[in-house]
C-alpha cells in the first residue's frame, strides 16, 4: 500500500510547482500588458528577457516594436490565457487576445526563469486552427 502513495504524492507535488509556475507566469504577461496599456514602456520593459533587451536596447524601441507589430497587446479589449505548456525550447504560455476591433489572436509567450523570476523571451502569433492565410 506503502509503495502506491509515493507515486501518487510526487505527482501532487509536480501538479502544485506546474501551478504556480502558472500562476507566475500569467502574473508576470498580464503586469506587461497592462504596463503597454499605459504606455508605461518602461515597466513592460522589465519584464523582458536579457536577450529581448539586448535587441531592442531601450524601452522606448521596445514600446515601438509594440505599438507597430503587436497592437493587440498594446490595446487588447479582452485578454484569456489559455494552456502552459513544457517543451525542449522552454514553457510557453498560450494567450488568446481579442482586440478592439473584436478580431481574436492567439499568441504564445516564451517564458525563461531568469534569476529574478520569469521573464518574457519571445512572442509568437499562432494562427487559429481553420483560419486562412
Amino acid at each position: 500500500m506503502r509503495r502506491f502513495w509515493i507515486p501518487i504524492v510526487f505527482v501532487l507535488m509536480l501538479t502544485g510547482t506546474v501551478q504556480a509556475q502558472s500562476a507566475d507566469i500569467k502574473a508576470v504577461i498580464g503586469k506587461q500588458i497592462e504596463a503597454l496599456e499605459v504606455d508605461d514602456f518602461d515597466r513592460a520593459f522589465s519584464y523582458a528577457s536579457p536577450t529581448i533587451q539586448r535587441l531592442f536596447g531601450t524601452p522606448q524601441n521596445f514600446g515601438l516594436m509594440v505599438r507597430q507589430g503587436y497592437p493587440m497587446v498594446w490595446r487588447p479589449a479582452d485578454v484569456q490565457f489559455l494552456e502552459l505548456r513544457e517543451t525542449e525550447t522552454g514553457f510557453w504560455q498560450r494567450v488568446m487576445v481579442t482586440d478592439l476591433s473584436g478580431r481574436v489572436h492567439l499568441l504564445d509567450y516564451q517564458m525563461i526563469n531568469s534569476g529574478s523570476g520569469w521573464k518574457i523571451n519571445a512572442v509568437q502569433r499562432v494562427q487559429a486552427i481553420g483560419a486562412s492565410a
